[in-house]
């Protein structure tokens, strides 16, 4: 049997930052609070649990003080840091680059403006609740409006200037049909801007998924349920190949599976640690001898 992992699969480079600055401040002081599951995996989370690192919401980071805090690379709203100032705590920022740099535009529009009739409305393609969408919901003082597809385009005032932006991890595809209904619809005195905003660390990887796929007789998608990006890469990978599995872990392999396949594929999400991965081959490795 031929077992193969992608190479493209694996963390992102902002999720590996993330986790460097973690292992690095564990590593001196055997502890540390960390806003939020540091990376939409469950394995990886428990890794770092043992090592000591204490995940947190948002309510109990009101209640600590003169600790350090790790931010994920989702980022964070302004309200975080100032509630950090406010206590005392030392932030540990892992906010990946691409993810701040989207915030700090954001900003930009919003702030372009002389008062609230004159700032363009700001509409962000990307999942509602979500850490990221979160954080840049709040570079526009909550005024910001998201819509998640296409079906929420009614959502939008098309008598306004629009300016839209599109959370990280979210399909370019998606992206595109958005922005082609919305010049259909609004008229000639108003104004719109859209900016693709898309990782291209999810964005490329779609047609590099697809393809491996297709290489292979039965494909495993190695993924936290929680992973945006990870129900992307899948839907791809599946739409390529119909005999594809997501799962979490080695333990929800189904042998059955196994029966007559010669060529057994290993990808996953920029969520999902090599390691995992790995053991998930070790697994099927056991079970061809």
């Amino acid at each position: 049997m031929v077992i193969e992992i992608e190479k493209g699969s694996g963390f992102c480079f902002g999720v590996t930052t993330a986790i460097r600055k973690a292992e690095e401040e564990l590593n001196k002081s055997g502890q540390l609070y960390c806003l939020g599951d540091i990376v939409h995996n469950s394995n990886e989370v428990e890794r770092l649990k043992h090592k000591g690192l204490v995940t947190i919401t948002h309510e109990q980071l009101r209640d600590l003080h003169d600790v350090k805090v790790l931010l994920r690379a989702h980022g964070e709203p302004p309200e975080t840091y100032d509630i950090a100032r406010q206590n005392n705590i030392e932030i540990i920022d892992a906010t990946c680059p691409v993810v701040l740099q989207l915030q700090r535009r954001i900003n930009a529009s919003y702030n372009a403006g002389d008062g609230e009739g004159s700032r363009p409305q700001i509409v962000i393609y990307g999942k509602r609740g979500h850490a990221e969408v979160n954080g840049l919901v709040g570079q526009t003082q909550g005024s910001a409006l998201v819509i998640e597809n296409l079906e929420e385009i009614d959502k939008i005032d098309f008598s306004r200037d629009i300016y839209l932006y599109s959370q990280t991890t979210k399909s370019l595809h998606g992206f595109k049909a958005i922005v082609e209904e919305i010049k259909n619809r609004i008229g000639d005195d108003v104004e719109f801007k859209s900016y693709d905003t898309i990782c291209r660390s999810v964005a490329n990887r779609i047609p590099q998924i697809r393809e491996f796929a297709q290489q292979h007789e039965l494909v495993f998608f190695v993924c936290g349920s929680k992973s945006s990006n990870g129900k992307i890469l899948f839907a791809e990978c599946l739409d390529a190949n119909s005999n594809s599995h997501m799962i979490s872990n080695e333990n929800e392999i189904d042998e059955q599976w196994l029966k007559g396949v010669k060529s057994i594929g290993i990808c996953g999400a920029t969520s999902t640690p090599r390691w995992l991965m790995n053991q998930v081959k070790n697994y099927l490795e056991s079970k061809s001898s």
